[in-house]
C-alpha cells in the first residue's frame, strides 16, 4: 500500500465498497453523533466522510483530532444507507470506517477558520494566507484561474500561435503607468525597470520573422489598486500577428475569448455579435472604455437643453469652454425616493450631488417633476424626455462639467442604476471591441501631453498621416 494514499478524497464511490483504502488530507471538521465520531477529510480534490465508533481500534486517536490537522487514515469503504446519501459531493454514496489513524501534522488553535468561510480582516487573511487558500471559495478561484490559462494556451496553439517568454529585467518604456525600478549591482546609480507589458520584445519577435506570438505575460505597474487589477502586477494574454489587418485580429481572437467564456461561464449565454464602439462614443455613452453592455442604459449629451436655461448651475457652467451636461436615463426609476438615493450616491463619490428629473402621468401626458424641471420649464423638460425616449415612471440623472471630471462617477452611477432597477441582464456575457483610442492625453498633474498608452502603434492613416496631419 502507498505510504500516504491509495485514493484521493473525491475518488471513492459505491463500486469501492468492501475495499481497504488509505486516505490522507486535512480535517475539515469533526462531529460527534451519539458517540460515533465523524471526520470530513479534505484534500485538493474533495471531501470524504470517515468515521470511528467506540469499537474501532483507532477511536482514541480520532478523539484527539482537531480541525485542520493533517492525517492519514486506513479503513474499509462502506456503502451508505439510501437515506444517508449526500448528493452534494462525489463521495456521498460511501463512508470509510477507520481502522488506523496517523497524525502527519497537528495544528494549534486556528487564527482563521477554514470551515464555513467566515469573514475575516484582510490583514489576518494575508498573514495566514496558507489557511486562507484552503477555503473552498479561494481554492476554487485558484483552480479556475489555472484552468482558464490552460484553455487559453490550448486555443492559442490550435489557432497557429507560438508561445515565447520575454525578459523581466529590462529598460523603461512608456506604457501609461509608473515603472517599478530595480537598482543595478554592476552600474551604480542606474536602474532596470520591470516591464509594464512585453511590448518591445514581442515586436522584436515579429520583425525577426516569427508569424504569430502569444504569452500569458506578467505586467508590473506601480499604480493605485483597482477592483479588477492587483496594485503591483497582473497577467494578460499578450498577442502579436504579422501581415494582418484589424479585422483579421478581431476574427481570430473572438472565437478564442468567446470559447473560454462558454467553457467557464456557468452556462450563461455569450453574445455572438461583438459591436465595434469608438473610444469617444464609449466614453460619451458609458463613461468607460470597458462598459457593461448587459446594461442597456446609454448616456446622452443634453447640453443644449440647459444652455441659457433657468437652471443657473448648468447654464453658467456651460458658458465655460470644454464643458457639457450629460443625462443618464433610468427606465422605471421615476420615484423621489430612488432619485434621492442616487443623489446621495453622487455625494459619496465626492460630487456635490446629481440633479434629476422624474416623470409621472399628467392630464395631457408625462409631466416632469423635481427641482430641475421646475427651473427649466415644461418645454425644455419635454424636449429632454423626448430625446431620451422616456415616459411616465421613468427618470433621468444629470452630471455636468468637463467630461474627465465626472465620467468615472457617471459610469459608476450607470452601473448602480442598472443593478437597482433590474435592467442589467446577468445571465449573459456581452463583449465589444473598443476602437480608435487616442494616442495622447494631458497629464492630470502637470498638464503636459503624454502617451495615453504605449506609443508602439501605427496611427490611423499610416505613416503618411503621421507625417502630414
Amino acid at each position: 500500500m502507498h505510504a500516504y494514499r491509495t485514493h484521493t478524497c473525491a475518488e471513492l464511490n459505491k463500486s469501492h465498497a468492501g475495499q481497504e483504502v488509505r486516505l490522507a488530507g486535512w480535517v475539515h471538521r469533526v462531529r460527534d453523533h451519539g458517540g460515533i465520531l465523524f471526520i470530513d477529510l479534505r484534500d485538493h480534490y474533495g471531501i470524504t466522510q470517515v468515521l470511528a465508533d467506540p469499537d474501532s481500534p483507532a477511536f482514541a486517536d480520532v478523539e484527539k483530532v482537531r480541525a485542520e490537522w493533517c492525517i492519514r487514515v486506513d479503513g474499509v469503504v462502506k456503502e451508505r444507507d439510501p437515506e444517508l446519501v449526500n448528493p452534494k459531493i462525489p463521495t456521498g454514496e460511501i463512508e470509510v470506517f477507520i481502522r488506523a489513524l496517523e497524525v502527519l501534522g497537528p495544528s494549534e488553535e486556528l487564527p482563521l477558520p477554514v470551515f464555513g468561510e467566515p469573514e475575516y480582516p484582510e490583514e489576518t487573511r494575508l498573514t495566514y494566507r496558507f489557511l486562507d487558500l484552503r477555503r473552498e471559495t479561494l481554492h476554487h478561484n485558484m483552480m479556475l484561474r489555472a484552468n482558464v490559462i490552460r484553455s487559453l494556451r490550448n486555443r492559442m496553439w490550435d489557432a497557429g500561435f507560438n508561445e515565447f517568454q520575454t525578459p523581466i529585467i529590462t529598460a523603461s518604456s512608456p506604457e501609461g503607468a509608473r515603472d517599478f525600478l530595480v537598482p543595478s549591482r554592476l552600474h551604480r546609480g542606474k536602474f532596470y525597470a520591470l516591464p509594464q507589458a512585453p511590448q518591445q520584445f514581442k515586436q522584436i519577435i515579429m520583425v525577426s520573422g516569427f508569424d504569430r506570438y502569444f504569452q500569458i505575460a506578467p505586467c508590473f505597474r506601480d499604480e493605485d489598486p483597482r477592483a479588477d487589477r492587483s496594485p503591483t502586477d497582473f497577467y494578460q494574454l499578450d498577442v502579436e500577428m504579422s501581415f494582418v489587418t484589424q479585422d483579421d485580429i478581431f476574427d481570430t481572437m473572438q472565437p478564442i475569448i468567446q470559447g473560454v467564456f462558454e467553457e467557464f461561464g456557468g452556462g450563461r449565454k455569450v453574445d455572438a455579435v461583438w459591436p465595434r464602439i469608438a473610444y469617444r462614443d464609449a466614453m460619451l455613452w458609458y463613461g468607460s472604455d470597458k462598459p457593461d453592455l448587459r446594461n442597456p442604459i446609454k448616456m446622452q449629451d443634453v447640453s443644449e437643453h440647459f444652455r441659457g436655461s433657468g437652471f443657473g448651475i448648468f447654464a453658467r457652467l456651460l458658458e465655460q469652454e470644454g464643458t457639457e451636461v450629460r443625462a443618464i436615463p433610468a427606465q422605471g426609476g421615476g420615484s423621489r425616493a430612488f432619485c434621492d438615493r442616487m443623489n446621495a450616491f453622487a455625494q459619496k463619490e465626492g460630487l456635490p450631488g446629481m440633479g434629476y428629473i422624474f416623470w409621472r402621468e399628467g392630464e395631457s401626458g408625462p409631466e416632469g417633476a423635481g427641482p430641475i424641471a421646475k427651473n427649466i420649464g415644461p418645454e425644455r423638460t419635454e424636449a429632454i424626455r423626448r430625446q431620451l425616449g422616456l415616459g411616465a415612471g421613468d427618470a433621468a440623472f444629470f452630471l455636468g462639467g468637463r467630461p474627465k471630471t465626472f465620467e468615472a462617477v457617471a459610469a459608476k452611477a450607470r452601473n448602480v442604476i442598472g443593478e437597482e432597477l433590474g435592467l442589467t441582464d446577468k445571465d449573459r456575457f456581452a463583449f465589444a471591441w473598443i476602437v480608435d483610442f487616442p494616442m495622447f492625453e494631458a497629464d492630470p498633474d502637470t498638464g503636459e501631453i503624454d502617451f495615453s498608452h504605449n506609443p508602439f502603434s501605427m496611427p490611423q492613416g499610416g505613416l503618411e498621416a503621421l507625417e502630414s496631419k
